[in-house]
């Protein structure tokens, strides 16, 4: 669509090739206006005397970084403060921040009166130990920044937790149970004051987490939606500063509870679920905020579609040259809730999941949730470190004490395979 008069440049601020940042670029130009990808080739700011100055230059900017998988999260965020010192944000750094970090967030939610569940963080092991004497098992066990449901566990034993995983503080949480046949949470994606779509999120066979990208299903639940369910995710919302989230809910015995706040959900399972995309609400809030007005109609019309194509100024990035090389064995470290492991991990390109010794995954302390298909093949959540690369995945438990570690493409699609190397110590079979 040609911009209209007047048009409204919007900066999308994200370092992550993701569909959700080209389906707000797409959808700013779908109304009319000019959308900026300001990705890490693209981003300059001029400060001077004079005041400050953006290369490229932006009316708005909508904050699209996902901290959570960045290696820098801090740098980037600083980047988003440069510019919501002189452009609207949508959401603002500041309560970003917040919403990060999952405790932080429940901290905030409860000083505001929203239901969370119960949880306890410690920056010291002992005192993270000592606390679960008021929490029963099954209890959950998180890293506070995380996403896609890494990170998270279904404690179940008395071993001893770290007050830190992979660097990342960990916290304890009560284990809301789900019918078995039921198992299930509620995802409300919020867009200024407006509620976009909800829907259940169902956990995969074997499995108790509900994320999608995990393999849980998704089910529409908009028109499902209760009020005091509608009206906890508003709060919530509201009690952390941001204009768009999506707000993940449990219920339990006394009505729906806060389990996370979302400040860059992703739109794809919504959208499979409901048939309408975030991308173009916030587009609107993001116009609206610097004063320009959007049709309705037109956005109703639009938010059937989810356009994730890349648009006209994509990072070269887009198209990666740089995934690092590995052999056809090679050493990686494995991290559970109770400690780590430096194995031989063994290469195997036809497996979908990571497979992983059960004794191994037991020294570790990551032993498979108990609330699982008694069909399924026992899986649990382990941090896989190679080549400098840390991941959170899903392995399947095996038995082969020779072999403990065969990695699968879960990890094996962020590397490029070459069978001509090996690790030197991987005798010949």
């Amino acid at each position: 669509m040609t911009a209209t008069p007047n048009a409204v440049t919007v900066g999308i601020l994200s370092f992550h090739n993701s569909r959700e940042t080209k389906a707000v670029c797409n959808a700013v130009e779908a109304l009319g206006h000019d959308a900026v990808w300001l990705h890490e080739e693209a981003v300059g700011i001029d400060v001077s005397e004079t005041g400050v100055a953006f290369e490229p230059d932006v009316d708005v900017v909508v904050n699209r970084l996902l901290l959570s998988k960045s290696s820098s999260p801090l740098e980037d965020l600083s980047i988003a403060s440069c510019y919501a010192a002189a452009r609207p944000v949508l959401n603002d750094p500041r309560n970003v921040l917040f919403a990060v970090h999952k405790h932080a967030t429940a901290t905030r939610l409860a000083a505001a009166d929203v239901p969370v569940p119960h949880s306890f963080l410690a920056t010291d092991e002992a005192t993270l130990n000592a606390a679960r004497e008021s929490f029963q098992l099954p209890f959950v066990y998180k890293t506070a920044i995380g996403t896609n449901g890494g990170g998270t566990w279904l404690v179940d034993h008395e071993k001893s937790l770290s007050s830190t995983v992979d660097g990342r503080r960990t916290f304890i949480q009560t284990y809301l149970s789900m019918d078995d046949d039921n198992q299930r949470d509620l995802r409300v994606y919020v867009v200024g004051d407006e509620i976009i779509g909800a829907m259940y999120r169902y956990a995969p066979t074997g499995d108790w987490r509900t994320n999608v990208a995990l393999g849980g299903q998704v089910e529409d639940a908009t028109d499902d939606l209760s009020q005091q369910a509608a009206g906890i995710a508003l709060r919530a919302v509201r009690a952390l500063g941001l204009d768009c989230a999506g707000v993940d809910l449990i219920e339990g015995p006394d009505g729906w509870l806060v389990l996370e706040v979302n400040p860059t959900a992703g739109f794809r399972g919504l959208f499979r679920a409901t048939g309408h995309s975030p991308a173009v609400y916030i587009a609107q809030l993001a116009l609206e905020r610097v004063g320009h007005t959007v049709d309705d109609e037109s956005v109703e019309q639009l938010s059937h579609v989810l356009d994730g194509t890349p648009p006209d100024d994509s990072p070269s990035s887009v198209r990666d040259d740089s995934v690092p090389v590995i052999g056809y064995a090679e050493r990686a470290t494995v991290t559970g809730t109770s400690g780590s492991k430096e194995v031989v991990a063994h290469i195997d390109t036809g497996a979908a999941k990571t497979r992983l010794d059960s004794e191994l995954a037991a020294e570790l302390g990551a032993e498979p949730p108990p609330v699982i298909d008694d069909e399924a093949h026992p899986q649990v959540d382990v941090i896989v470190e190679l080549d400098g690369h840390r991941q959170t995945v899903t392995a399947v438990l095996i038995e082969d004490r020779e072999n403990p570690l065969h990695l699968g493409r879960d990890v094996l699609r962020n590397f490029y395979i070459d069978v001509r190397h090996r690790v030197r110590d991987v005798p010949d079979r």
